[in-house]
């Protein structure tokens, strides 16, 4: 982009900004901080096409149009319903026992990679046998004869390290 199309650009932006803020602010229902983010995400985008003359033909228009579309698409996402707490319902985790962490890792690092692999997904990250079938491109009943045996040799590696009373979970 040319020195002159920045400095018209930044003349727009200054001059239109709190016009467009205004507008946000009343799209979203009063939440600033969504309304600056959106003019922001606004200014963004018509910075990227501010050069081509031919396609902003009415720069406030254009904006109006690029505010209202980035307000809905933000409505549209997922976390848009998300509102702040002023409590967490989560309990913070304690920090157990040191050793025992360090065990466990050790223990699941003399694993083999696949073995490894099933274990931390099925009950670290708590996914199913069909999802971490799917993630390993494997078979539901590779996934359980796999983490059945990975299991087995960990209860050994922990009943040898003095870890017995966690091998009857």
């Amino acid at each position: 982009m040319r020195r002159r199309d920045e400095e018209s650009f930044r003349q727009f932006a200054e001059s239109r900004g709190p016009r467009l803020f205004r507008a946000a602010c009343l799209m979203v229902g009063g939440d600033t901080h969504l309304a600056e983010d959106l003019v922001q995400e606004t200014l963004g985008r018509m910075f990227t096409v501010w050069g081509r003359k031919r396609c902003i033909d009415n720069p406030d228009a254009y904006a109006r149009k690029v505010l209202v579309r980035a307000c809905v698409t933000h409505r549209r996402r997922r976390s848009s319903g998300e509102q702040p707490a002023a409590w967490l319902p989560d309990k913070p985790v304690e920090i157990g026992d040191f050793s025992l962490r360090v065990t466990l890792i050790q223990a699941i690092a003399t694993l083999p990679p696949k073995d490894r692999a099933v274990v931390v997904m099925r009950y670290l990250e708590d996914l199913s046998i069909e999802q971490t079938a799917a993630a390993l491109r494997t078979s539901s009943s590779a996934v359980r004869s796999r983490s059945s045996r990975a299991l087995a040799k960990l209860r050994a590696e922990l009943e040898q390290t003095g870890f017995a009373e966690l091998t009857a979970v």
